[in-house]
């Protein structure tokens, strides 16, 4: 239970449940459909990744300051998480789209069988969308 008041625990997990309810909320701006996947779902605008580490690292640097050991090894961390979601998933999900576009094409010629499995195409998140994510993990702990 100890965990659940840790501040360094309950702020990124803040962080991360407004990122995601932003999603939600922007899904239904756009395209008008409420889709409560996206309340956990990976990808879009802005990203809970990047979010949850930001919040993390600026709540260590609130307390500790910016040139403390423990913020720059959370400092490396998040950079590395976001390198991912913008690098590595991004790609990932760049081929998943591709494949279900080959997968589209070669059922209209009924070559394959009429279950398949849709791959998740929204991996990653593009670069503005980890920026968006990180300037939000460290305004969050700010405001608490």
């Amino acid at each position: 239970m100890e965990l659940f008041q840790n501040k360094y625990f309950l702020v990124p997990v803040l962080a991360w449940a407004v990122a995601q309810t932003i999603k939600v909320v922007l899904e239904v701006l756009l395209t008008q459909k409420m889709d409560l996947n996206r309340f956990v779902g990976s990808g879009g605008m802005p990203s809970s990744h990047s979010a949850f580490v930001m919040a993390l690292t600026s709540v260590l640097a609130k307390d500790f300051g910016w040139d403390s050991p423990i913020v720059a090894l959370s400092l490396a961390f998040a950079l590395v998480i976001m390198y991912d979601a913008a690098g590595v998933r991004r790609a990932a999900g760049r081929q998943a789209k591709i494949l279900n576009k080959i997968i589209d094409e070669m059922q209209k010629g009924n070559t394959i069988s009429d279950e398949r499995e849709r791959l998740k195409e929204l991996l990653g998140h593009t670069p503005i969308e980890v920026l968006a994510g990180a300037l939000l993990g460290l305004i969050i702990p700010y405001l608490f």
